[in-house]
């Protein structure tokens, strides 16, 4: 895995991706997240990539998929080659996971996540994850293999879970990464993975999680640098986590503040947040749009 692949290009020193998932169509959230990519890969001289995060096969849809390209250029996105599709590399992500099982370091999982948040609930003061989650309380972290291999053969679902003191005393040493907060000069940050306990690394619909699925595809893809909302600012100790264990490089993060609501709210698909198709019809232009942002967001785009 340590070899750059032929997603890289090795002529290109610096690589920014935009990484929508076909779930819905795109608002200004997404459309300020392009556009900072953008700014950021035109003052180097990087370039651009388009990636398709359809690991849900449930919610995506091939018709998001050709609004978003098509949203994407009418607001004057642009990038280089063709867009990488997740859905097209499962075989890649469930590898990795096995490479993490036959280390001891992931374990299949047997509970629902009704069956945690009762148990967890039970408790006092349960800790949660940087998402809000009860942390997992470690029901199947120690079932024997015998036990595990039964439970697989009878039928029962299960997901991958990370064995998060097991990689922790792997790695054995502090994990860092570059950190560029907008405006910012960079700044070493200490990843701190543990705050996501036995973080899900597979699902029951979907061979990879967001997480591994991501840190695998910027390897892949030759991505330096990260460009993305605060809402995952969090999740960037478990992908260093993960990156460290699976030998991968490490791109500089760019965590960006969020486009809000009237209320203050993050703009979301499911909360039927206005989309840029709906502006559209409404006679809003891409020109107007950028000028909002920028105006909203105090930055030039």
């Amino acid at each position: 895995m340590k070899e750059r692949s032929e997603d890289a290009d090795p002529e290109c020193r610096s690589v920014f991706r935009f990484a929508p998932s076909p779930n819905g169509y795109l608002h200004l959230g997404h459309a300020y997240s392009a556009l900072f990519n953008v700014k950021l890969a035109q003052a180097c001289g990087g370039k651009m990539l388009l990636r398709i995060e359809d690991i849900d096969s449930e919610r995506s849809r091939r018709s998001f998929e050709a609004a978003l390209i098509e949203d994407l250029r009418w607001l004057g996105f642009n990038w280089t080659g063709a867009p990488r599709r997740q859905s097209e590399h499962m075989a890649d992500y469930r590898a990795a996971l096995d490479r993490l099982a036959r280390r001891g370091l992931a374990y299949p999982c047997f509970c629902s996540r009704g069956e945690i948040a009762r148990a967890c609930a039970a408790r006092t003061n349960w800790p949660r994850d940087p998402d809000g989650v009860f942390l997992y309380p470690g029901a199947c972290r120690d079932l024997s293999v015998g036990e595990r291999n039964a439970r697989i053969e009878a039928g029962a679902r299960w997901s991958f879970r990370l064995d998060m003191e097991k990689a922790l005393i792997e790695i054995g040493k502090p994990l860092t990464y570059m950190e560029f907060h907008e405006g910012d000069a960079g700044v070493k940050v200490t990843a701190e993975p543990s705050a996501w306990g036995d973080a899900l690394i597979g699902r029951r619909d979907a061979p990879a999680s967001y997480h591994i699925a991501c840190v695998l595809d910027d390897h892949a893809q030759g991505v330096t640098d990260v460009v993305r909302g605060l809402d995952l600012d969090a999740a960037t100790g478990l992908h260093r986590l993960l990156q460290a264990l699976l030998g991968l490089r490490t791109p500089q993060y760019h965590h960006h503040r969020l486009v809000l609501d009237d209320q203050g709210r993050k703009l979301s698909k499911s909360k039927s947040s206005p989309s840029l198709r709906d502006l559209r019809a409404r006679g809003v232009s891409a020109a107007q749009i950028r000028e909002e942002l920028s105006r909203q967001m105090q930055i030039a785009l």
